[in-house]
């Protein structure tokens, strides 16, 4: 069995993208890395080369940004083709996976590898908001997509590299794993995220108001958003540590949930029920 993992990068510097978290986060688990690194405006392609690992691959490519969302798409079908692995494992350059599910994940694939009945795995989502100890699973979220899909030429990217679908237009026959993809999209200071909204609205995601695009992002009141008590991947490690909204949020958890068992036992478990609250809904 031979493993690809893929993505797509650009800008990743200038918008806060922790794209080689990212990679290194899979990298054990893959034979070979396909990185399509579009022209940007600052360093990235100079970034990814700081991964000097053979299994890596960089195509450079010129993104349109007149293809609107559907670049996005095209660009991940461009990395997909480079795979030459039986499965192809995409992950966008805000997503992580935790060291302690690839042991996991590549039982599912070797089990599976002649299985006709599995074109894909899906993954349980954290979207990580505001700090690196809270998530939103309340409306507007995705909790739940697929990121590993069988490489045989018949499934192809979508919906704004959303998702993943079968080329002969029948239904993707996806299993179900235990694993999180950690979303960390939304963990930036409000200036950065606030220039991530532009980008989004250039690119046709999101369409924005006068005062969404002058001012700096506002989280909102976090303490409406359930805590996570697990651990992240440990190649977070130290941009968690650097983040200090977070390390103040987490002094405000530790206070509040002291005796609860999964903050004591630090279990990796997010609510299984949509939650309500007052901040806005955003696309996640």
């Amino acid at each position: 069995m031979k493993i690809s993992g893929f993505t797509i990068a650009r800008d990743c510097l200038k918008y806060n993208y922790p794209v080689l978290e990212s990679i290194q986060s899979i990298l054990p688990l893959c034979d070979e890395f396909i990185v399509n690194v579009g022209r940007s405006s600052d360093r990235t392609l100079e970034l990814i080369k700081t991964l000097k690992d053979p299994k890596i691959r960089i195509i450079e490519t010129q993104w349109d940004l007149a293809q609107k969302p559907d670049m996005l798409t095209y660009q991940t079908n461009v990395a997909l083709k480079e795979c030459k692995g039986d499965w192809a494992f995409y992950l966008q350059s805000d997503e992580i996976i935790h060291e302690r599910d690839l042991p996991t994940l590549k039982r599912l694939m070797q089990k599976h590898v002649n299985d006709p009945s599995v074109d894909a795995f899906r993954f349980r989502w954290l979207h990580f908001y505001g700090s690196y100890w809270r998530y939103r699973i309340d409306a507007g979220w995705f909790q739940k997509q697929d990121r590993i899909i069988r490489n045989n030429g018949a499934i192809e990217s979508c919906t704004d590299a959303f998702t993943f679908r079968r080329k002969d237009g029948q239904e993707l026959r996806r299993m179900k794993t235990p694993c999180f993809i950690y979303h960390y999209g939304w963990v930036h200071p409000p200036a950065i995220m606030q220039q991530r909204r532009i980008n989004a609205e250039n690119i046709g995601f999101v369409t924005l108001s006068e005062k969404e695009r002058e001012r700096e992002y506002d989280y909102g009141n976090l303490d409406e958003l359930p805590a996570y008590f697990g651990t992240h991947p440990s190649v977070m490690e130290k941009l968690i540590e650097a983040h200090e909204p977070s390390r103040n949020d987490r002094k405000t958890i530790d206070r509040k949930w002291w005796w609860y068992p999964p903050r004591i036992l630090k279990i990796r478990y997010k609510s299984g029920r949509r939650e309500k609250t007052s901040l806005k809904t955003v696309k996640g």
